[in-house]
């Protein structure tokens, strides 16, 4: 089967690694210097430097390349999803989405965005706890592959699957988008305890009770609890809370340190996706009656209405409560 993979940035490329060693893999980018990198010197300098990749990997920057392809990673920013799966032509191949968020004109997750653009295509999602640099240079990683039609999901697994690179198959297509959605935010909130030099104690305490805002939020949309405490949920969740190579920690981070959001998000080459996603999670949440006290304190600092300090004050004299709440 051969794979198309749409979106040349880092986690594209690092899939690109995956696939271009059970088969013909074509990477289509937007930026011609990336197509140019790719072909002539396998490797991406400019979101993926110092990785050597396949040599069999193939890049273009015309989407219509991509129409003889199997299956198509769709690792497009979730905010742009939708536009590009309705450039392409009506597809029937399975479209495996690698973006985590939420759309923001309409609070859904990316399996209903792609969906509406592509009605007949089978969709998957894949999430879980994998940095894009370890990816490509074959470090192990383990992901979650959900996918409503079984058959579909095994081939896929078969077709990515690697010695390093393990795929675990769930039908909770639901659960697998909401855990990487909620965790990009809280992994800014877990950030500003970093910059702000609050503690490993504070930190331990945010995720924890992140992953209970996560929880309650992801059942409340039909989720599975299992799902949410695997690896697409609790797993990345661990992963982007605790390191600077999480664009979304990094941002949190400077929070953290006194920089502004605007100046932050103007910085970067590569999107933080919690900075869009948190203010459609905090509607999506009081729309269905959650409570997610970590994710509005994460708003207020991207917004301006609030202080670091400020924001800490409020999380700390919440009332007391049972753990379970």
């Amino acid at each position: 089967m051969k794979i198309g993979i749409i979106g040349g940035g880092a986690w594209g490329t690092a899939l690109a690694q995956v696939a271009a060693e059970g088969g013909e893999t074509l990477l289509w980018a937007r930026e011609p210097e990336v197509v140019e990198g790719v072909n002539d010197h396998h490797e991406n300098r400019l979101f993926l430097p110092a990785i050597p990749l396949d040599p069999s990997i193939r890049a273009t920057g015309d989407l219509a390349d991509l129409a003889d392809c199997g299956a198509l990673l769709v690792v497009t920013p979730a905010q742009h999803m939708r536009s590009v799966l309705r450039s392409l032509p009506p597809l029937e191949v399975p479209l495996v989405l690698c973006a985590k968020g939420m759309e923001e004109a309409t609070m859904e997750l990316m399996h209903d965005v792609a969906h509406e653009a592509q009605a007949a295509a089978p969709l998957a999602v894949l999430s879980g706890p994998t940095f894009a640099h370890e990816v490509a240079a074959r470090q192990p990683a383990a992901v979650t592959l959900a996918v409503k039609d079984r058959e579909v999901g095994e081939r896929l697994r078969a077709r990515i699957a690697r010695p390093w690179f393990r795929p675990y198959l769930s039908d909770d297509v639901v659960g697998a988008e909401i855990g990487g959605a909620v965790k990009n935010v809280l992994a800014i909130a877990c950030g500003v305890v970093e910059g702000r030099r609050l503690g490993l104690n504070a930190r331990s305490a945010l995720i924890s009770r992140g992953f209970a805002e996560m929880t309650r939020f992801g059942l409340a949309k039909g989720a599975r609890a299992e799902t949410l405490a695997g690896l697409s949920g609790l797993g990345d969740l661990v992963l982007t809370c605790s390191s600077t190579s999480s664009r979304n920690f990094s941002l949190g981070k400077g929070l953290g340190e006194g920089r502004s959001a605007p100046e932050l998000l103007a910085d970067r080459r590569t999107i933080a996706e919690g900075a869009f996603t948190a203010p459609v999670l905090q509607r999506a949440a009081k729309e269905a009656g959650v409570d997610m006290p970590i994710v509005a304190a994460v708003c207020a600092l991207l917004a301006g209405e609030a202080s670091v300090d400020q924001v800490v004050e409020r999380l700390l004299s919440r009332p007391l409560r049972s753990e379970g709440v």
